[in-house]
């Protein structure tokens, strides 16, 4: 079953005091505008339309909650980086996403989202120092790998986890396509580990 298949939408979040209570076990995407975020969400719950795609970058303003039952939620972080969008929101949104992914106690995990053409952006390696010291896992999927020969995607594969592994740590990386449906299994199971973490036993008298 796909992994967000009874995804529904729960909240949108503007401000920081709009967040639901952080309950549960919540999951956050983020990425680059038009890195292809949008896609990877819905290819990962097999539903066309659950996350927007838009041909026109910088459409995702708002912190998106989807609920997957059970106290778990997929969120949906605003796109970065895109020139266009004015400077009062641009920091409004640095401020925000910034408190957002270095405090929120019921975040477990970031999916990082990157065109793998143009991987480990500036604004990328900025959400990583912002999540990075938390000691939650990072997990990037470096999108449209579709659009690269084999040997190019693995190259390129293989110099981001470098770069993460001595920069971050905490990180695991894999090639990803929305188009071709590729690594689909892979990053299902390892967001699903972080979404049913398991159970500690209590000690025995």
């Amino acid at each position: 079953m796909p992994l967000f298949q009874n995804a529904e939408f729960f909240i949108s979040a503007h401000q920081l005091r709009d967040l639901p209570p952080a309950t549960g076990i919540e999951i956050a995407f983020a990425g680059r505008s038009n890195a292809g975020k949008s896609s990877a969400i819905n290819t990962l719950a097999n539903h066309n339309r659950l996350a927007y795609v838009s041909k026109q970058p910088g459409r995702t303003q708002l912190i998106n909650f989807f609920s997957l039952g059970q106290d778990r939620y997929l969120v949906d972080l605003p796109g970065y980086g895109y020139a266009k969008v004015p400077e009062a929101m641009r920091k409004h949104w640095q401020l925000v996403l910034a408190a957002y992914l270095s405090q929120r106690f019921s975040l477990h995990g970031l999916v990082l989202v990157m065109d793998s053409r143009h991987p480990l952006t500036p604004l990328d390696r900025q959400m990583l120092d912002w999540f990075g010291p938390t000691g939650k896992p990072i997990h990037v999927l470096l999108t449209k790998s579709d659009k690269l020969s084999r040997s190019e995607a693995m190259k390129t594969l293989n110099a981001v986890r470098k770069e993460l592994q001595e920069a971050w740590g905490n990180c695991t990386v894999q090639l990803f396509s929305s188009l071709k449906k590729q690594g689909v299994e892979e990053a299902e199971k390892i967001i699903g580990a972080w979404l049913n973490p398991p159970v500690e036993e209590a000690p025995e008298e």
